[in-house]
């Protein structure tokens, strides 16, 4: 099983991932993880820096198709020989990718999430996108040491905030795959959370609360 954590940045994926990780160990399920891109194609590697520094694309057709590519590359280098080997989880996936080349170029995310689900080799069977609130992603950003990036800007992170919910109902109507929408602003919701996923790794028809 591929279950993908999305979100805005600072909603707390890391948090969710490192918890799942250590709580997968203890139990002895051979979690994996990964990260939202490839990186195998330079030319594709090019355009998806400049997207993460927010410089659109001259050719946002070019864009997406670069995209595409590295993830569909992603799911045959490094998706699928992990999937071999157990679950695996995702720090952040198509999601945010669709949200990010809506973002850089003002277009609709629905295009984005719709090619990008073509790609079914890197579709996630469960994807968990944290609705955490704007306000206290930016003060948990607030107190990091590194550098903000273009999607950390407050800017960003409320266009962000409106694309992400879009981006699921699409996702879900395209694939008819589950997703997940669930704040991480307190310990407890770190627990259910953390809770539900395993359940869910485990083939537990236990439901979640939304």
């Amino acid at each position: 099983m591929l279950v993908a954590l999305e979100g805005l940045p600072g909603a707390g994926k890391s948090t969710l991932r490192d918890r799942l990780l250590a709580d997968a160990r203890t139990r002895g399920i051979p979690l994996d993880h990964t990260g939202q891109f490839s990186w195998l194609s330079l030319a594709a590697t090019r355009t998806l820096v400049r997207l993460r520094a927010g410089q659109p694309a001259d050719d946002p057709e070019k864009a997406v198709e670069a995209a595409c590519w590295d993830l569909s590359l992603h799911a045959r280098f490094n998706l699928t020989p992990a999937l071999a080997r157990g679950p695996v989880l995702a720090d952040r996936l198509s999601l945010s990718t669709a949200c990010l080349l809506a973002l850089v170029h003002r277009r609709p995310v629905a295009e984005y999430v719709e090619r990008l689900a073509e790609q079914h080799r890197a579709r996630p069977q469960l994807t968990v996108l944290l609705t955490t609130e704007p306000d206290l992603c930016q003060a948990r950003l607030a107190g990091r040491e590194t550098a903000p990036r273009f999607t950390d800007r407050p800017e960003a992170a409320e266009w962000l905030a409106d694309l992400y919910p879009q981006a699921a109902i699409v996702w879900t109507r395209c694939t008819g795959l589950e997703v997940w929408q669930r704040p991480c602003t307190t310990k407890a919701d770190l627990d259910q959370l953390a809770a539900d996923c395993l359940a869910h790794l485990n083939g537990s028809t236990r439901p979640p609360a939304n």
